[in-house]
């Protein structure tokens, strides 16, 4: 159950940050409640995630590695951010990272 919990916690938290981006530096108020309320499931789903068994250290890299690609795909998808090879060697070094981490 975990992992459900983890891919709501994710899901929760890219929402919540491409919500964020499109709210224009706050500029577009009606993004503010769909921010927070992502927010605040993203944790709810982190803390159920940790108490269903998962080590916090696993938790945590999963859930910022894979929120990471997730974001910087969907910016560059929607609003066409930047996205260079650069950037793309270094979400890699991230991901492998946190394999390295689970497989301990």
């Amino acid at each position: 159950m975990s992992w459900v919990w983890m891919l709501l916690a994710i899901a929760s938290e890219v929402t919540g940050t491409l919500s964020m981006r499109a709210s224009d530096g706050f500029r577009k108020k009606r993004w503010l409640v769909p921010i927070a309320l992502c927010y605040l499931a993203a944790f709810t789903f982190l803390g159920l995630t940790l108490s269903s068994g998962m080590h916090v250290g696993v938790a945590y890299g999963l859930w910022t590695a894979i929120g990471i690609v997730l974001v910087a795909v969907a910016a560059r998808v929607i609003w066409k951010d930047l996205l260079t090879r650069r950037m793309l060697v270094g979400i890699g070094l991230i991901v492998v990272g946190v394999v390295l981490i689970e497989a301990a």
